[in-house]
């Protein structure tokens, strides 16, 4: 019996990005129709037999498919019939698949403009902390060394803490002396 691979998705205008998690899959069998996605294969580190055919929610084109054969998983990147609006699901049944999860490595929101990631605020955090020169003292903890205390404050002087009231002088009753009412 043949298992289910985790697979991953994610989705831009015109494109949906699918990736099969097997490991050391050689000569999978994949088969790519308009509106579904066929892979079989051998892989991991027991050599199982993986399997699974998704139907898709929409329409692709077949004849474009690219796809690679990677170490750890086989990478598709599938062309949309129709650019425009966002899929909001992959596959044509409603229910939620435990096999079935985005991937948001590759996600790009439907409102994200195209050159955000180019070293601005919508790039991600390490590429822009490379491009800054680094997470400043964060490497190796460097300018912490020591920490050199109160720089001459002198600690004594805190000890009448200057002309604060004392909270027993206070006279008079406070609201939450009333007498509770009785339960019920």
């Amino acid at each position: 019996m043949a298992s289910t691979p985790s697979v991953m998705w994610a989705q831009r205008p015109n494109l949906i990005f699918i990736t099969i998690n097997v490991s050391d899959c050689e000569n999978p069998d994949i088969k790519v129709e308009d509106q579904s996605l066929y892979f079989k294969g051998v892989g991991g580190t027991e050599k199982k037999t993986y399997e699974i055919k998704m139907n898709l929610l929409h329409k692709i084109k077949p004849d474009t498919v690219k796809y690679a054969v990677r170490p750890r998983c086989i990478e598709f990147a599938l062309e949309k019939v129709e650019d425009g609006p966002y899929w909001e699901r992959l596959l044509e049944d409603k229910t939620k698949q435990h096999w079935l999860k985005v991937d948001f490595q590759k996600w790009k929101d439907e409102d994200d403009s195209d050159d955000e990631g180019q070293g601005g605020a919508g790039g991600d955090l390490e590429e822009m902390m490379r491009n800054m020169g680094g997470l400043g003292g964060m490497g190796g903890m460097g300018g912490m060394g020591g920490m050199g205390g109160m720089g001459g404050m002198d600690m004594s002087a805190l000890g009448g803490m200057g002309d604060k009231p004392d909270l027993d002088d206070l006279d008079g009753e406070d609201s939450d002396d009333e007498d509770l009412p009785g339960l019920e």
